[in-house]
C-alpha cells in the first residue's frame, strides 16, 4: 500500500509541475516561494548548484526522494546536484548524517541511499540504534570491518562538521529543504510538484543573474 502511495505521489507531483510551469512559475515571490540566504554561501563556480537538505528518518523526505530522483535525472548540463544530511546544533539526527557520509566514503551511497530510507520507513528498523544499524549493514553484504573503520574515521567526522555549518549558514529549520547556488532556499508549499517548479524557476533566476541563457 505504501508503494502505491509513493507512485501516486510521484505521478501527482509530475502533473503539478506541468501545471505550475504552465502558470508561469518563474514569477517567484520572496517569502512565499523562496527565502534569500544572507550572506550567501559559496556555490559551485562552473555550474548552478542545487542542494537538498534531508534526514533519513523524515517521512516527507522519504516520499520526496523518488520524485526528486526523477527530477535529478533530467538536470541540464549547467546544473549540479548534491545532498546534505541535516544535523541540528543539539546533535539531533547526527547518526543519519554519519551513515550517509560513511556510505559516501565507501562509494556505496548510490547503491544503498534508497535502501536506508526503505529500511527505516518500510521495514521500520531503528537505524538510529548502532547495534541495529551494524546488523543491517552485515545483512546488506557490506564489509563490516571497513564500515566500522570508515564510520569512526576523521574524514566522516569532518564531513559531519561541515554539514552542521552549512545547515546553520543556510538557515535550515526543517526538511526536506532545497538550496539553489547558496543564495536561495526554496520554500516548501506542501506540494512536491510546486516545490520542484520553484526550484526550476530559481535555477533560471541564477542563470539570468549570471547573464546566461
Amino acid at each position: 500500500m505504501r508503494g502505491l502511495t509513493r507512485i501516486l505521489v510521484a505521478v501527482l507531483a509530475t502533473l503539478s509541475t506541468c501545471f505550475a510551469l504552465g502558470a508561469n512559475a518563474a514569477e517567484l515571490q520572496a517569502g512565499r516561494d523562496f527565502r534569500v540566504i544572507s550572506p550567501p554561501l559559496m556555490g559551485e563556480r562552473n555550474k548552478i548548484e542545487v542542494t537538498e537538505f534531508f534526514w533519513y528518518g523524515c517521512p516527507h523526505c522519504f516520499d520526496f526522494e523518488p520524485v526528486l530522483a526523477d527530477w535529478v535525472k533530467k538536470l541540464p548540463a549547467d546544473v549540479s546536484f548534491r545532498r546534505v544530511p541535516v544535523i541540528f546544533p543539539n546533535n539531533k539526527w547526527a547518526l543519519g548524517a554519519r551513515l550517509y557520509y560513511t556510505l559516501e566514503a565507501m562509494n556505496l551511497l548510490e547503491k544503498f541511499h534508497s535502501d536506508v530510507f526503505n529500511a527505516i520507513h518500510g521495514e521500520r528498523l531503528r537505524l538510529d540504534d548502532e547495534k541495529v544499524l551494524f546488523e543491517w549493514v552485515a545483512r546488506k553484504g557490506i564489509d563490516a570491518k571497513q564500515f566500522s573503520e570508515t564510520w569512526s574515521s576523521f574524514g566522516v567526522q569532518s564531513h559531519m562538521q561541515q554539514a552542521r555549518g552549512t545547515v546553520v549558514a543556510a538557515g535550515v529549520t526543517g526538511v526536506p529543504a532545497v538550496m539553489v547556488q547558496g543564495r536561495y532556499l526554496a520554500l516548501t508549499p506542501g506540494n512536491y510538484g510546486e516545490l520542484l517548479a520553484n526550484i526550476d524557476a530559481l535555477v533560471a533566476r541564477v542563470r539570468a543573474e549570471a547573464g546566461k541563457k
